[in-house]
């Protein structure tokens, strides 16, 4: 195999940024062989673009998955049907890449990852945000034990702020029905993935506040702030909304051998001259430790999807290992739908989660919903700088 044939499902905004990725020569290892998607105006935009004049279009998934044109590919549909079409995709011998989030109730992503662990082709997720070099830092920093033990972990993330319009444009968007949740599911899975993955644990408790609807004619949640408890005993807060404005974006991650800061494209380090667990133990009333601050310079490029890409295409020829393992994407999913069952609940929760509890909490509010599920209009957005990065 020379280079890896890549089919795309879903060619929405992510879809498509990814179809211009492959047919501008971003993806080294791969090329662009086949599309899918049931608006065919959407495929007759691609189809128009240079460098496609061999893909393939199609209107349904099953008929790509079995054509023999693709090696791998990457599923980019709305998220309750990211399990199933991942399912099927492995069980027809190809490789897998699968936008986040990995679904959207744990039952179904742990049927998935079980499929994945049966089969002998690579599944990956696109956690695009890990190859951006400030958090890989932060990840490298922490396993090292720079910051000593986790006591507190903080992140405020509400810089993608949303108009009513975003919603209405997109027909399944915002609804019990065709999305399954709100900000936590279409604009935070990277940030509660990063928070997982950083500090190398998941919470073993949530007690979260989701608000819905509260800043947008919507069902589901825009508005989140959620209290976190971790094996260790060290405690969090995660906040996020997509109505303020303007808005910030702060991760923080306090040890007993100092603080890291992460904001405004900086990677700052507070870093304490003795650990404070020793120092509290030593000191003096009323004397603090002393610290120095010094800025961390990251070194790689932030590559983002191209980056996730290129690495998967050189992971199926054996050139480098996979970086972002399709398994792991439970991991946010659980903390996800800890943050609404905590709400639902109206306490807090511990991980993991009760599988069919939450399920059958989401079914009543399927049930209940008045939304409309529609097809979403007949538009692509420009998506560029729309990741929620460090800024």
């Amino acid at each position: 195999m020379q280079k890896v044939r890549f089919g795309i499902v879903g060619i929405g905004n992510m879809g498509t940024a990814h179809c211009k990725s492959f047919l501008e020569g971003k993806i080294a290892n791969g090329v662009l062989t086949a599309i899918c998607n049931k608006r065919t105006s959407k495929m007759d935009a691609i189809l128009a673009l240079d460098g496609a004049e061999d893909v393939v279009a199609f209107t349904d998934y099953k008929e790509l998955l079995h054509s023999g044109l693709c090696d791998a590919i990457i599923v980019a549909v709305p998220p309750y049907d990211h399990a199933t079409m991942v399912t099927e995709a492995l069980e027809a011998g190809l490789h897998v890449i699968c936008e986040k989030p990995a679904g959207v109730y744990t039952k179904q992503v742990k049927e998935m990852n079980a499929v994945a662990a049966r089969s002998d082709k690579l599944f990956g997720m696109m956690f695009n945000q890990r190859s951006n070099p400030i958090y890989r830092q932060m990840q490298q920093m922490v396993a090292d034990g720079d910051l000593g033990e986790i006591k507190r972990v903080n992140w405020i993330i509400t810089n993608w702020y949303r108009s009513q319009n975003y919603f209405d444009i997109g027909g399944w968007r915002a609804t019990w029905k065709g999305e399954g949740g709100g900000v936590l599911f279409n604009q935070c899975p990277h940030q509660i993935d990063l928070l997982q993955w950083i500090v190398g644990m998941l919470p073993t408790k949530i007690h979260a506040h989701c608000h819905f609807g509260k800043w947008h004619d919507i069902e589901v949640e825009d508005d989140v702030t959620a209290y976190m408890e971790f094996p260790n005993g060290a405690t969090g807060v995660f906040v996020t909304s997509t109505a303020d404005a303007p808005g910030t974006n702060r991760f923080e991650i306090t040890g007993t051998r100092g603080r890291l800061v992460c904001e405004n494209d900086r990677l700052m380090f507070d870093r304490l001259k003795v650990d404070e667990r020793e120092f509290c133990r030593t000191a003096r009333a009323f004397v603090n430790p002393e610290y120095r601050t010094c800025e961390i310079v990251t070194l790689g490029s932030n590559d983002q999807h191209v980056g996730i890409i290129n690495n998967f295409a050189n992971a199926i020829l054996g050139i480098e290992p996979l970086f972002v393992k399709g398994e792991e994407g439970i991991r946010s999913v659980q903390m996800m739908n800890a943050m609404l069952l905590s709400t639902w609940l109206d306490r807090a929760v511990e991980l993991p989660i009760d599988d069919e509890l939450y399920l059958e909490e989401l079914d009543r509010r399927i049930a209940a919903s008045t939304a409309t599920v529609k097809e979403s209009a007949d538009v692509v957005l420009d998506i560029s700088g729309s990741y929620g990065g460090v800024k």
